[in-house]
């Protein structure tokens, strides 16, 4: 039976409008209805991600920054998995190189040196979620919703990271103008011990802990909770997700997922901007009614 369900945000649980669906929110009640705990694991970090399901009636535990951060319902960090000094001088070092924006997520929230590259970057971001969106009105919903401008800036960022008590828990880069320096960069991150280098969209790329991966925190979290990974349905679309994907014993791939993430799904649903999570969901609650019936448990 599935006892645990986690959704990926941008891409599955989200729509191209960055909002939870009321039939993805009933389809989320209904699964607590039938004990089938729901948890939301995200590239983003707490601050960015928790705004996005406040409609939802009981607060889902949260798997941030791809697995670096892991909160309980009560908003308490109980995983966390930061990227190691010599990793992150060694990764910033590539990034410098190769003369490519980057932010830096902290516990302490998100940091930046250019707002400008911020708002440009996230409205490229919105675009791509959906195409027909002109990129003035990408910039200005950019701008206006604070879920996505919630950010520290800095003049530089080394005060940042000489303080002791800075722990980087990831890193983002994005593509910029030239494509070849990014993807350079990108091989060259890959070469690097102790980090993982994965996307959530084509234009940028995630850094973390090689520790710090959905599937390694689904895993943890599932097994604190009294859960096999036997009884876990993973929901997601991009490179980040595949994981978890891997992980649970129904990976599920959205329709609007990149292949490499539908060729590991043992079930497609539909794309996030019709409701592919509800559909995973209710799959769930009725393969679970369907093992009740025939008086199975697990």
């Amino acid at each position: 039976m599935i006892k645990l369900i986690a959704s990926d945000m941008d891409g599955t649980l989200l729509n191209n409008k960055s909002i939870v669906s009321q039939d993805n929110i009933a389809a989320i009640e209904a699964a607590h209805r039938a004990h089938i705990k729901f948890v939301v694991a995200t590239g983003r970090g707490l601050s960015e991600a928790a705004p996005l399901v406040q409609e939802l009636n009981q607060r889902p535990d949260f798997i941030t920054l791809n697995g670096a951060l892991v909160y309980n319902q009560q908003l308490q960090p109980v995983v966390k998995l930061p990227i190691t000094n010599e990793a992150l001088t060694a990764s910033l070092n590539i990034l410098a190189q190769h003369h490519l924006y980057y932010e830096i997520v902290t516990t302490d929230g998100i940091y930046s040196t250019s707002r400008i590259q911020r708002i440009q970057n996230t409205a490229y971001f919105l675009k791509k979620l959906n195409p027909t969106l002109l990129y003035k009105m990408a910039v200005a919903r950019a701008t206006s919703r604070s879920e996505l401008m919630n950010i520290t800036y800095v003049n530089n960022f080394a005060p940042l990271l000489e303080n002791p008590q800075t722990e980087v828990m990831k890193i983002l880069t994005f593509k910029g103008k030239n494509a070849q320096d990014f993807s350079d960069a990108c091989q060259e991150l890959q070469n690097l011990d102790d980090i993982i280098v994965t996307s959530s969209s084509p234009n940028n790329i995630e850094i973390n802990s090689q520790k710090a991966q959905k599937g390694i925190a689904l895993t943890k979290f599932a097994a604190e909770q009294g859960i096999q990974m036997q009884e876990v349905m993973a929901i997601g679309d991009n490179l980040n997700d595949q994981s978890m994907i891997l992980a649970a014993v129904i990976g599920v791939a959205m329709d609007n997922a990149i292949e490499p993430i539908k060729e590991i799904a043992q079930y497609q649903t539909s794309d996030n901007n019709h409701n592919g999570v509800a559909q995973a969901i209710w799959h769930a609650i009725k393969l679970n009614r369907t093992m009740e019936r025939n008086g199975k448990n697990n």
